[in-house]
């Protein structure tokens, strides 16, 4: 019997293209019909409920219509709907049972990004969400040593924050991440690939015939907006655990953000531009035979899956896709090639893993949780809830309150577990589960990174 048209197939969710070429893709009476196709859809069913505030928000509108139906709700009120999803993905990998092949074809996510660019086009978008998706550019002005030191004193300071939360709508109490004076591609400059070496090296390997070769012997680091600016020690723990592993690391000759957050706002074209300035570059370092990491899932992601959505007959944007690896996937690579270093010097006892939401949709598995206990004496329990942030929504003032709330969850499994240490692959939503934890109790444990926890058990 098919699947096809029956709830619950067995056929593996499909990702269509977005089409956002189309001429059809930027008809707003177009989307106002599939808007009410899939809401009413998503009325019927309510599985995602518990997920984010996109859908609480839905169905209070439809609750709250004279129709108790889709029908009753104003189209001017579906974009209360759009403005609550961050893209998370999590309905469309996770809950919903309609995704295609089914014959419903329903993308939530994916129609939420149309409607967000379609609003973007039209101007429907604040300032302040142009200013804090432009992530290369904040990094770039707030690591200059003057300005670096005005920013991260001003984050801290109240009557900055009340000032910035009254004329910017950037939340009072969100906890903003500091910057560094020494960015990491600063800081690891000489590591910057050179076509003319790697070519020269791999000609000389290839005549010694006595030098094993490798598949993937080398990296590229792809060191994201977050690990260049605010938290650099990441990306060095990157380098660090490859190396010990006898990997190489290069860095891409350039690099600007990937672009992720700039598509969670709609502004397809900046997107493509980004695209443009990153994929070559990174195409260099794969033609190389490099593949590339970056320690941010939803940097992975955005590589791996949406910009292939969007440029699927670009030839370098689908190389790069392939190549791309989450960081705990290339080393549960290289531990099935028997490559991996086992030498750990430390054990990490008990340790609560949140699974970010972006590393989740590159259905990879479980990775980080199979590699860290391959350390002596170490249980990870995964947490596998969504922490809410998503990077810009977690410092709005109107919708972090949501952010918080959809965090709760996961403090509460962590406080039950009462764990040695907790963290996630996403260094954001460890924070923001931090700072929700120190919000209950200012003594509590801080988040580390599951790379930083890799370089505890080398002792490195």
């Amino acid at each position: 019997m098919a699947n096809e048209g029956r709830e619950g197939g067995l056929d593996a969710p499909t990702r269509h293209p977005l089409n956002q070429n189309d001429p059809t893709f930027w008809d707003e009476s177009d989307l106002n019909k599939e808007l009410e196709r899939v809401y009413d859809i998503c009325h019927g069913c309510r599985r995602c409920v518990s997920l984010c505030n996109a859908f609480p928000t839905l169905f209070d509108l439809i609750d709250e219509s004279p129709t108790l139906e889709v029908d009753g709700v104003d189209v001017a009120d579906y974009n209360k709907v759009v403005d609550q999803c961050y893209l998370c993905d999590l309905c469309y990998l996770t809950k919903c049972p309609y995704v295609p092949p089914h014959e419903w074809n329903v993308d939530f996510p994916h129609l939420m990004l149309r409607a967000k660019a379609i609003n973007f086009k039209k101007g429907d978008t604040k300032f302040r969400d142009n200013i804090i998706t432009s992530t290369d550019m904040i990094g770039k002005v707030a690591s200059l040593p003057v300005v670096n030191t005005l920013v991260n004193v001003g984050n801290k300071t109240a009557p900055v924050r009340a000032l910035l939360d009254k004329a910017m709508g950037i939340h009072k109490d969100a906890k903003l991440p500091p910057y560094t004076t020494k960015p990491s591609r600063k800081t690891h400059g000489a590591r910057l690939f050179d076509p003319k070496k790697a070519a020269e090296a791999a000609a000389k390997a290839s005549e010694n015939q006595a030098v094993e070769t490798t598949q993937h012997e080398r990296v590229t680091l792809f060191t994201t907006c977050y690990c260049n600016y605010n938290e650099p020690s990441i990306a060095d723990s990157v380098i660090k655990v490859l190396e010990h592993n006898g990997v190489g690391v290069d860095l891409a000759a350039r690099e600007h953000c990937c672009g992720m957050p700039k598509l969670e706002l709609g502004d397809l074209k900046t997107v493509e531009k980004l695209m443009s300035q990153n994929i070559p570059a990174l195409y260099e370092t794969v033609k190389a035979g490099n593949v590339i990491v970056a320690a941010v899932p939803s940097c992975v992601l955005m590589f791996k899956q949406e910009l292939p959505l969007m440029f699927p007959e670009n030839e370098q944007v689908q190389a790069v896709a392939k190549a791309f690896f989450d960081p705990f996937e290339y080393l549960h690579k290289l531990h099935k090639e028997g490559r991996l270093n086992l030498d750990f010097k430390h054990s990490l006892g008990n340790v609560s893993y949140h699974v970010a939401c972006h590393q989740r949709v590159q259905n990879i598995g479980p990775k980080t949780k199979l590699v860290l206990e391959l350390i002596q004496d170490t249980m990870v329990k995964n947490i596998e809830r969504c922490s809410g942030h998503d990077g810009t929504y977690g410092v709005k003032s109107e919708t972090l309150k949501f952010a918080n709330k959809i965090a709760g969850p996961i403090v509460k499994q962590i406080e039950q577990q009462a764990p040695d240490h907790y963290g996630s692959d996403c260094p954001v939503a460890g924070r923001h589960i931090e700072n929700n934890l120190k919000n209950k109790a200012k003594d509590s444990q801080d988040a580390i990174h599951p790379l930083d926890l890799l370089c505890l058990a080398y002792g490195i």
